[in-house]
Order: C-alpha cells, then structure tokens, then sequence
C-alpha cells in the first residue's frame, strides 16, 4: 500500500431504502453520493492501489477517519478499529445508546429455517429489513427505544426467538426460499405466541401483516446458488459482471463462468476504478460449497 492514500471516492457499501439497493461512496472529505444498484446493471470496475479506513456514522452524516488508516485487503470490514470503537460508543445496534427520542418498532424476520426478532428506528420503513437481507418480515409493535428493547428479549427467554442469525444460514435460506405464503405463515405464528404474553408498556400492538421482500432483492422463487465467491481483493483485480439479484449486503453477478457472489464489505474503502463493459473477472473467487444446517455459534453482530 501507499503512504499517501489516492485522492479517490471509495465504496462505504450497499445500501437500502424503500427506492432500492444503491452502492454508496464517500470523498476525503466526507462527502456522500448513492449509485443505483438496478436488477440488469452491469457492474464492472477495477480495485485501484490502496483501501482506507471509511470513517464513520455520527449524528447524521459520515465522518471521515481522522488518520485515513489502511485497511486489510481481507479485512470484512472498511472500518479501522478506533473508528469501529468511536461508533460503538453510540449506537442502537450495539446497544450502547438508550436515549434516542424517535420511535421503534419491533419485528419478525423470515430468514428460511429461523425467525428471528429485532427492533428499528419507525422512520427507517423497511430498510433494516432489506440491509440485513430477511425474506419476510412482519411489525409487532412500536414505541419507545426502551420498551422495544425489553419486547425483544422478552422473545426471546418466553419463546427462544433468536434476535441474530448467521451469514451462513441467510445464504442458505436463499437457495431454496419456499413461498411468501409459507413464510407468511410461520410469522404469523409467531405473532400469535406473542400475542399471548404480558407486552411491556411503551409499545403499542401493530395490526400490519406480513411483508414479503424477494421482489425487492430480484430473488426467484426458486432461489438463486452461486457458483463462486469473490475473495479478499487486491490492487488491479477486476470484477465483472451482470446484477442479477441483491440481497442484504450481497450482490450475485452472471458471468460466463456462472453465478458469483460477492459480498459488499469487501469491497469498502478500496479506490475504485471503471472498467469496460466486456472486461474478464480477474479478481479471486472460490466455488461455493452449498451449505447444510448452519449453527448459531458466531451471529453476526449486528443482525
């Protein structure tokens, strides 16, 4: 790697709202823009000389990493630790921050095999359904931050709803997602279960139904299987290929060698440059193994 970092708009990642998937980019100086990651696109660029540090979300904006710190090739992460511990010092999801005024709702999501329940800022709609890439999700409730965090564990102990799934499981649940009916279904049992305990107060019961999301990932019915997934990048490497379903922070590409996964966070804080339209996939792949019953000793942390 350089000393001096290239003076380039890096990835932060994929990002969801109700208008689609977009791959957002930051500048030096925090600046943010959002491109539009469209069923059919092609994607196609090559990884410049360096990756740094991508800062981080404070109140609002992105704030730039104070020492633009060089970030492992492998690393799943663009983030460097003392940014990572400065977020974590003020985050819902990590549960270090428990004062936030705005309302939260509580939900189920569908991932295949497991439903799970976790909470979300109500002005988000579903974006942290999709951004965690859940089949089906349904609203329990909404209120305080406070009140939803105690709904969520009281899931939890009364009726072991896990509140994180792993990678590995979500990957899985996609080659064979079954069907929106059936997904509907098994929330709506689990509403039915909570529906019965003694609910925390702050928090108002939702009458919303099932929501499916496939349609917005472009995921079929039948599911979708990589052949391949892309490993950690390196300088000059190439990627190339067709949009063909983007899921959580996943994008599936068509190739002429077939179907290739990649996953979003290897790519942050890479300089990134376009490459044309018909250039080979020269970055590192490896077959996907197809994965069977996947066990919950390493959730994610956020999800």
């Amino acid at each position: 790697m350089t000393d001096t970092p290239a003076p380039a708009w890096r990835p932060t990642g994929l990002a969801w709202t109700e208008a689609g998937a977009a791959l957002e980019w930051f500048s030096p100086t925090g600046d943010v823009r959002a491109s539009a990651v469209d069923l059919g696109a092609r994607l196609s660029f090559t990884v410049g000389p360096d990756r740094r540090c991508t800062g981080l979300w404070w109140d609002g904006r992105r704030v730039p990493c104070t020492a633009r710190a060089p970030i492992d090739p492998g690393a799943k992460s663009g983030q460097c630790d003392s940014c990572a511990a400065i977020a974590r010092t003020r985050s819902v999801a990590t549960d270090t921050v428990l004062d936030d005024p705005r309302e939260f709702c509580v939900y189920l999501a569908h991932h295949g095999s497991v439903v799970k329940v976790g909470i979300s800022a109500t002005e988000r709609g579903p974006a942290r359904l999709l951004e965690q890439g859940a089949l089906s999700s349904m609203i329990l409730s909404a209120g305080t931050l406070l009140s939803a965090r105690r709904c969520e564990a009281l899931l939890t102990t009364a009726l072991g709803v896990p509140q994180q799934v792993h990678t590995a499981r979500k990957r899985g649940a996609r080659l064979a997602p079954g069907t929106a009916s059936a997904r509907a279904a098994a929330l709506a049992a689990v509403a039915e279960r909570a529906a019965g305990l003694d609910w925390p107060p702050g928090q108002s019961r939702s009458t919303a139904g099932p929501v499916d999301h496939t349609p917005a990932y472009g995921l079929p019915d039948g599911g979708i299987a990589a052949d391949h997934e892309i490993g950690p990048l390196q300088a000059g490497a190439t990627i190339n290929g067709e949009v063909v379903c983007r899921i959580g922070r996943d994008m599936y590409l068509s190739t002429p060698g077939g179907i290739v996964l990649l996953d979003t966070g290897l790519l942050q804080g890479w300089a990134l440059n376009r490459a044309e339209d018909d250039a080979l996939l020269t970055a590192r792949t490896a077959p996907v193994t197809r994965p069977g019953p996947t066990p919950e000793a390493q959730p994610d942390v956020l999800f």
